[in-house]
């Protein structure tokens, strides 16, 4: 038997494969060695990107979100909140608001009055001058008394509406215009007097002269200055009327908020209330209701004090005014002596008693509307005695005027200036009786305006110490919840 030599491969039978050729394989890259056969040095790692504070912030949020305890804590922190805001935005709101009502009771009226009484004072003054100059050399007592009461008074006004304008106000350019007047006309008038007493017939043009810088500089002026205060009192009224709307949608909120906690709690626990909630939810539930009510009750008053109040002022201080200018015009009338005309179409008038009608029809507008708003008998009663007195004093005036036309002058200065049966009586009357009336309405402003600023003078300290305790209110609940789950 022939067997192969040993160690050789035993031929490849019949039918079974060779073996397929594996072609070579790369080798590993030769590693890169240290010095002196150190191990190979592996590349560093790359940093992890550093995170902001607001995203871990994030991240931790979102991880107690999702856990009962995380999501009260984020429940009471955001009830907190908006019972601090709610009660922030309401004091910021009453506090303007009050500060205006303030405003319009202690300074706005004050100072619209006082510009009432400068233009009052002025046109006392003037009319008191010309009265003087037709009695002559036998001027009463009283009717100085008058011209220098006026002229104080005018002086005083402006010293008070000067304190309180501002520098470069158009308030303040017409007080200066006012000051640098006042002497020129005092010095008119002191001449007038002067040259009348002597019997020089140049004293009448002095007057005129005086009258004319009075009528179209300085009762202008003082008008000016009365219709700034006017609109520094309306823009008070202005602030503190509308309501806090912003305040009263955000309390909405909060009781909303805090209603959706309490229900929020009662279904998890079963448990009907939540005193911490509760205490928070009374305390912005004051405060609204305390806003709501307050601030009506505040609005109301201030719509009382204009409507019955500043309106009622502003028409007796027009009709004051007009029948003051209607006297002034009236003595004019009989000073000048026919020396100064108007023509009204083919009729030539006197100057001074065509304005004397005009300033009597102003008188009777003025009175009427007195009389339309006046709401009670107080109000009424010196509102119809002066309608009394100036349809007497249309009558006697009309007298006095005939009697003049005729060539009887001694006899019309009588019916104009005289006793008994003068004219002088009904402008004293019609000043009387409009001197009680401004004194009723002045009061009942200052009684409707002072109910309108008291209803919100604690409203913004309230609404501030109320929130606080409805924040903690709310804390103390979400943290006794938070308790049950240490």
């Amino acid at each position: 038997m022939t067997r192969p030599p040993k160690g050789s491969a035993a031929p490849p039978g019949p039918g079974v494969p060779a073996p397929p050729a594996v072609p070579p394989q790369p080798g590993p890259p030769p590693a890169e060695r240290g010095p002196a056969g150190a191990s190979p040095a592996l590349p560093p790692p790359p940093a992890a990107p550093r995170r902001t504070a607001f995203a871990e912030g994030a991240d931790r949020l979102r991880a107690a979100a999702v856990t009962e305890p995380g999501r009260l804590r984020i429940i009471g922190a955001l009830l907190a909140a908006l019972v601090v805001a709610f009660g922030a935005v309401t004091a910021w709101q009453t506090s303007d608001r009050a500060a205006a009502a303030a405003d319009v009771l202690t300074r706005s009226q004050p100072l619209s009055s006082a510009a009432a009484g400068i233009y009052r004072s002025l046109a006392e003054a003037n009319t008191a001058a010309s009265s003087g100059f037709l009695a002559g050399g036998q001027e009463t007592k009283d009717s100085r008394d008058r011209y220098d009461n006026g002229i104080r008074a005018a002086a005083e006004g402006l010293v008070t509406a000067a304190a309180n304008s501002d520098p470069d106000s158009p308030a303040a350019r017409t007080i200066a215009e006012l000051n640098r007047l006042l002497p020129e006309y005092k010095g008119l008038v002191e001449r007038a007097r002067t040259y009348n007493r002597q019997g020089f017939p140049v004293g009448g043009a002095y007057l005129r002269y005086a009258n004319e810088k009075m009528q179209k500089e300085m009762l202008p002026a003082a008008e000016d200055l009365y219709k700034t205060e006017n609109r520094r009192l309306g823009a008070d009224y202005g602030d503190a009327k509308p309501y806090p709307w912003a305040a009263i949608a955000l309390g909405v909120v909060v009781l909303a908020a805090l209603a959706w906690a309490q229900h929020r709690n009662y279904r998890r626990t079963n448990r009907v209330l939540n005193h911490g909630l509760v205490a928070a939810t009374a305390a912005a539930g004051v405060v609204l209701l305390w806003l709501v009510v307050g601030h009506s009750v505040a609005r109301s008053g201030l719509t009382d004090s204009y409507e019955h109040g500043v309106r009622s002022l502003n028409a007796l201080n027009e009709a004051r005014i007009a029948s003051l200018k209607a006297r002034g015009n009236e003595n004019l009338t009989l000073v000048s002596r026919g020396a100064e005309t108007t023509k009204v179409g083919d009729t030539t008038y006197d100057s001074y008693d065509l304005a004397f009608g005009r300033n009597m029809e102003d008188l009777g507008k003025a009175l009427g509307a007195a009389g339309r708003l006046a709401d009670d008998e107080a109000g009424e009663s010196p509102v119809e005695a002066a309608n009394g007195n100036m349809a007497e004093w249309k009558k006697r005036h009309a007298s006095a005027r005939e009697q003049d036309d005729f060539g009887n002058y001694q006899q019309a200065l009588d019916l104009v200036i005289g006793g008994e049966g003068a004219t002088v009586e009904c402008f004293d009357g019609v000043d009387d009786s409009l001197a009680r009336a401004l004194a009723h309405e002045k009061a009942e402003f200052e009684r409707a305006a002072g109910d309108g600023r008291d209803a919100m003078t604690l409203l913004p300290q309230g609404a501030g110490v109320l929130a606080g305790l409805g924040a903690a209110g709310a804390l103390l609940g979400i943290g006794r919840r938070l308790s049950e789950y240490r």
